[in-house]
Order: structure tokens, then sequence, then C-alpha cells
């Protein structure tokens, strides 16, 4: 049984992903590998032609969740990137290694956002 935390944890990406006006759901994959952990990955094109694929791994342990490994990439109508954030260990000398927004020509030093946050980011610059 999926532990309470992230089960609501999953009904809350679905429903940020169901409020995305006139987008195509293309990939919406939850798999639940433990009790206490799911892997998701989502692929969402806007009626702008932009895209935005969300891969995360999550625990939940603790009263809290933990991302092992994440990434949520967005782009263009063209497949020109808009941002990327992920936690790919290849800055070491970021003040919050190894948590990074990729944005064309530059790499910011930066938190992990929430998915929520960045599906609603996506939303507002799909329009």
């Amino acid at each position: 049984m999926l532990l309470d935390l992230l089960s609501q944890y999953l009904r809350d990406v679905e429903a940020a992903i169901r409020k995305l006006a006139g987008a195509y759901i293309e990939r919406y994959e939850e798999e639940i590998v433990a009790a206490n952990r799911v892997n998701l990955r989502i692929r969402v094109r806007f009626p702008s032609g932009h895209l935005l694929e969300l891969n995360e791994s999550v625990i939940g342990e603790a009263g809290h969740l933990t991302h092992l490994g994440y990434r949520y990439h967005f782009q263009d109508g063209q497949n020109n990137l808009v941002f990327r954030y992920d936690n790919t260990p290849h800055f070491p000398g970021l003040e919050n290694f190894p948590h990074h927004k990729h944005i064309p020509d530059k790499v910011d030093d930066t938190k992990q956002p929430s998915i929520l946050k960045v599906i609603d980011e996506a939303r507002l610059l799909a329009q």
C-alpha cells in the first residue's frame, strides 16, 4: 500500500496537470516502486506547441518527501530550451549544488522548485 503522503502528492500533481487548459497529455506514468517510493514520467504538449517533460523519483519517509532525482524540462514549439530544472551533479561550484536551472545560454543557481510551481511556470509561459 502506498503511503498516504505519496498518494496525496500524486493526486496533487494529477490535478495540476488536468487544469492545463487545452493541453494534450502525451505521457503520464506513475511507477510505484515500493510503498514509500514512486517515479513520475509526464509529458504535456500545450496548444502553443510548447512541451513540458517532468521526471522525478520521490521517496516518502518520516512525514516528508525526498526527491532522489528530478528533471523538469520545458521547451518552445521550435524545440528551443525555455528552462530545465534538475539535480544532475555537473555544476559543483553552485551554492545549491546539485540543484540548478538551465535557461538559454546560462545556468542559474537555484533551489529545487516544487513540481506544482514548475507546472504553473510552464503554463504561464506557454500562453
